[in-house]
């Protein structure tokens, strides 16, 4: 008796690794770059076809809700109720006919051909449809106007309102909506500017130091990992936002800082090298995963650090830290520019719960900080209540405490905000303070 044989696989493309990502982020909860980089690495795509996949994956997380709405009049039910294989196969063609250049016969066609024969017909005729009688762009300055151009929920675009002078509004919401360039912070502990960029350039990556600091170098295109020098721990992927975080620290030789949210590990691994050899870094988190990276972090940019799982609000220290960082858990929205899906997944009903989790770890380490020692505080987002409110209950909380200077582009300031539009890096929050008393000798 003969075997039925299987038609062999088809091999993954671009659209098909994307429609992956999009089903993957959009139903199951998973984060992006995570789900975009595994897929690619799966498939083994390279070069064009793996920045198309970027691109449409990327592109139609960023603008998933607008999408949505979008297909909404061609369907005859919410389109979270369509079967997963249709609804993934829905977003993805929507975005190339309303947000590229893809000629619509190639973006229905291609996309129709990814789904099983029995979703086809369904996909194909609503494609066509939106292809025939695309919605107009929204007009006005509302929130919801800019949310539907930008991708930025609404709900956020009125917190950008509150913060933000008007004529600044779209620029900043498009920019947090906008993909960031790969940037790395050479690791002066095992290299120096110069010489990375020689070595990228050698290797015909574009490289241009970054004016926020000159420790941050910014490139034109490269997967990190397989960058002359990842291995051997020349740099640390990270954005010039972060590096002005450990700058705010100002770290030094031979000083005991504490790092209390440190996974997964970029700035740990900066103030590691800046107290060497003779400072301790202590190097905590509260989930055991993310204080494994820590370790390979630190590991492969060859410094030392002390790493602790332990939960920031009850630390298991004792007190006497030169300085301390608490990079908190956020709701995230300043990093959307690499994981898109933060500009909609974020819910304001949990800002509530981040701020009391933000201001309850910034007490307790606080605590730890000998007199004199520097306290920083810092979150990539920019809701008020996870920023400065959080700030004036720490001031209220903690007599001890004092407002410290923190030096940013535009001078010294006791909090700083960083944005994508007007200094080309994450959304960042930072603020300093100091605790009263002479400093230990």
């Amino acid at each position: 008796m003969s075997r039925e044989r299987r038609p062999p696989a088809a091999r993954p493309t671009a659209r098909s690794v994307a429609l992956e990502v999009v089903r993957r982020v959009a139903d199951e909860g998973a984060y992006s770059n995570l789900a975009l980089r595994a897929a690619l690495a799966r498939a083994g795509l390279a070069g064009r076809e793996a920045a198309l996949a970027t691109e449409l994956a990327y592109g139609a997380i960023r603008h998933l809700p607008a999408l949505d709405r979008a297909l909404a009049p061609f369907l005859d039910r919410p389109i979270a109720e369509a079967p997963a294989e249709a609804r993934a196969a829905l977003r993805l063609g929507a975005y190339q006919l309303l947000r590229t250049r893809i000629p619509p016969h190639a973006a229905v066609s291609e996309t129709v051909g990814l789904v099983s024969p029995r979703r086809r017909g369904f996909v194909n005729a609503v494609l066509r449809r939106l292809a025939a009688a695309p919605p107009e762009e929204p007009a006005g300055v509302d929130d919801g106007a800019i949310a539907a151009r930008s991708g930025l929920a609404p709900w956020a675009v009125a917190e950008l309102r509150a913060i933000l002078p008007a004529e600044e509004l779209e620029a900043a919401a498009m920019a947090l909506a906008a993909p960031a360039r790969v940037s790395l912070r050479v690791n002066r502990c095992r290299a120096t500017p110069e010489a990375v960029a020689e070595a990228l350039r050698a290797a015909g990556v574009g490289v241009e130091p970054s004016p926020l600091h000159p420790d941050c170098l910014l490139l034109e295109r490269g997967a990190p990992a397989e960058l002359p020098g990842f291995a051997e721990g020349w740099f640390a992927i990270q954005d010039p936002a972060s590096v002005l975080v450990v700058a705010a620290l100002d770290p030094r030789p031979g000083e005991r800082v504490l790092d209390a949210c440190a996974g997964p590990g970029g700035k740990a691994g900066h103030i590691a090298c800046l107290v060497a050899p003779t400072g301790l870094l202590v190097a905590a988190d509260a989930s055991p995963a993310r204080a494994c990276l820590v370790a390979r972090t630190a590991e492969r940019l060859g410094v030392r650090a002390a790493v602790l799982v332990q939960d920031g609000r009850r630390p298991a220290l004792r007190p006497g830290f030169d300085r301390a960082l608490v990079d908190a858990p956020c709701s995230g929205l300043g990093s959307a520019r690499r994981r898109p899906e933060l500009l909609w997944r974020a819910d304001p009903a949990e800002l509530p719960a981040l701020a009391e989790l933000q201001l309850g770890i910034l007490a307790a380490t606080a605590e730890l900080l000998g007199p004199g020692g520097r306290l920083v505080y810092s979150v990539c987002t920019f809701p008020r209540a996870e920023t400065e409110d959080v700030c004036d209950r720490l001031l209220e909380r903690r007599r001890d405490l004092r407002p410290a200077a923190v030096l940013g582009p535009d001078g010294p300031a006791e909090r700083l905000r960083l944005w994508p539009h007007r200094d080309g890096c994450d959304a960042m929050f930072i603020a300093a303070f100091r605790k009263e008393g002479a400093p230990r000798k």
